[in-house]
């Protein structure tokens, strides 16, 4: 019989019988070629020398595990130059000498294993019925040639985490193809160095801010632009934007009238480093954190209740409680877990002693105590704080700056103000009135902002110098920091091109390496993204 539509075969194969056993569906399949010709001269051959049988995995077919018997022919070869006397009849397109799978099967088995890997891969093809193991389904993998290189122009670099922390890759992406086009197995500047060096078709190279892959760049392709990715150069803006405003809350804190009073009388000093216990510059957050310790024992001094301190300034009571029975300024935080109090089964109790005159908290405690009450005192007070006949002290009015955080407020800083909901507006808006500071920076920011969105690069010189001008350590750092590098980042700044692509590979990169459960290595890594859809 001729081969049937549900299983193809080439010309020259024709189906003789089929058989079923439980799941398996075992085909006859026998040559009716003409001609024959050798493998190594080509020559025709005539002269039969045997026959064999081959067994071969197909593709499933209906539910069944398909398996095709194969008779075929040997021949002799009657050119006496060949080396090659008897020689078995081929169907490359369908079968490849030696091997035990079909050509189609084989390439479904490398495109599952791209998509899945091993044991997944199996778990899978289980159930579309192939047999396999996830030994062949990686073998399949890695036995996948990789394409050659073609002349890449317009090239994007980045790296990615092996191993978070300890070993790293590098990526290489074709910024006009969209495709990725190596990996590497370091981050190394000679490794990059060495393979932008054996492509001097080159013209441009995307990077981030890494000083590794502009010395790689600079040197292996000297004729070639760089470019700066501006996601990062906004990124170091923020970081640099987050430190400057954590040392802005000693300003923002202060009353308007006392600024104005101390900017008129007391010239303004540069505060001394804080230090930590062992000797350590405090970091911005530090800073952050030792001021708000501050503004609480200020707010302590004056009367404020704990609750209303912690409400105030947007932390845990239990914080600001642990902070004033403190002798010093704690530095390591605890977290403690909270209990749910159970007033409500002593609350009428309660309020039938308090209305018959009994405003001794300690005695109350001491009633509801032998009546099971598993709190203490003091959580008896916070309940009895509404029926409490004295006077709170006037305080004023709590504003956003109390709760000021320098990592949310550069997030204020940076969107852009059409962006922010009527709220963060509001808080904003507080920001900058409270510090001439703050102010400051807000204008820079939202200058080197639209610099980027529009790419204006032209007006960089001039931003840099007006942030010099403004003397705000954390901005002039990051301004020295494009200097070192202006060249690249004034081409980010005009260029379209950055690392967004890259970026992206990147994301789809993790995304492989996890569904590899981390035991796989870099050769298996970079076979899938290579040849993965």
């Amino acid at each position: 019989m001729s081969s049937s539509p549900l299983l193809p075969l080439p010309a020259g194969l024709e189906m003789a019988t089929i058989e079923t056993s439980a799941d398996l569906l075992v085909v006859h399949v026998v040559s009716t070629k003409v001609k024959v010709y050798c493998p190594l001269c080509f020559c025709l051959a005539k002269r039969r020398h045997s026959r064999y049988t081959r067994v071969v995995a197909d593709l499933p077919c209906a539910g069944f595990h398909v398996q095709l018997r194969l008779q075929m022919r040997k021949f002799f070869c009657d050119n006496a130059h060949c080396s090659r006397k008897i020689f078995t009849e081929r169907v490359p397109t369908f079968i490849e000498p030696w091997a035990q799978t079909t050509v189609r099967l084989r390439q479904a088995l490398q495109a599952l294993g791209t998509a899945t890997c091993g044991e997944l891969g199996t778990r899978l093809a289980t159930h579309l019925g192939i047999r396999i193991s996830a030994a062949t389904i990686l073998r399949r993998i890695m036995a996948l040639p990789s394409a050659p290189v073609k002349a890449v122009s317009h090239l994007g670099i980045d790296d990615f985490a092996l191993r978070r922390g300890r070993n790293y890759g590098t990526i290489l992406v074709d910024l006009q193809r969209h495709q990725v086009i190596d990996l590497l197995p370091d981050r190394k500047a000679e490794t990059a160095k060495a393979w932008i060096r054996a492509h001097p078709e080159i013209k441009l190279v995307s990077r981030d801010r890494a000083g590794d892959y502009a010395t790689a760049a600079r040197q292996g392709a000297p004729q070639a632009v760089q470019t700066a990715d501006r996601f990062h150069l906004v990124k170091n803006l923020a970081e640099a934007v987050e430190k400057a405003l954590a040392h802005c809350r000693a300003e923002l804190q202060k009353d308007p009238k006392e600024q104005r009073v101390a900017k008129a009388e007391v010239p303004e000093e540069p505060l001394l480093s804080l230090l930590t216990s062992n000797g350590q510059v405090y970091s911005a957050h530090q800073t952050e954190r030792y001021e708000r310790y501050q503004h609480v024992m200020a707010l302590h001094k004056q009367g404020m209740k704990v609750k209303e301190i912690a409400k105030r300034v947007g932390l845990g009571a239990r914080t600001v409680q642990r902070w004033l029975t403190s002798d010093d300024y704690p530095e390591t935080q605890y977290h403690t877990r909270r209990h749910r109090s159970r007033f409500d089964a002593y609350a009428a109790y309660v309020q039938q002693r308090w209305d018959e005159g009994c405003h001794n908290i300690q005695q109350l405690w001491r009633e509801i105590k032998a009546q099971g009450y598993p709190h203490s005192d003091r959580a008896l007070r916070a309940h009895l704080e509404p029926l409490h006949g004295q006077r709170k002290a006037a305080f004023p009015a709590a504003s956003s700056l109390d709760r000021f955080s320098a990592k949310e407020a550069t997030w204020l800083f940076i969107r852009p103000l059409k962006d922010l909901d009527k709220k963060e507006q509001q808080e904003l808006a507080t920001i900058r009135r409270a510090s001439k500071t703050a102010e400051t920076i807000y204008q820079l920011v939202q200058a080197f902002l639209q610099i980027v969105r529009t790419r204006q690069g032209e007006h960089l010189d001039s931003w840099m110098n007006t942030v010099r001008a403004c003397h705000i350590r954390e901005l002039n750092s990051f301004v020295s920091g494009l200097e070192r590098d202006q060249a690249a980042v004034l081409a980010g700044l005009t260029l379209p091109y950055s690392n967004g692509q890259t970026e992206g590979h990147i994301t789809k990169l993790k995304l492989i390496k996890r569904m590899m459960y981390g035991r796989a290595g870099f050769p298996l890594l970079r076979q899938r993204m290579l040849h993965c859809a």
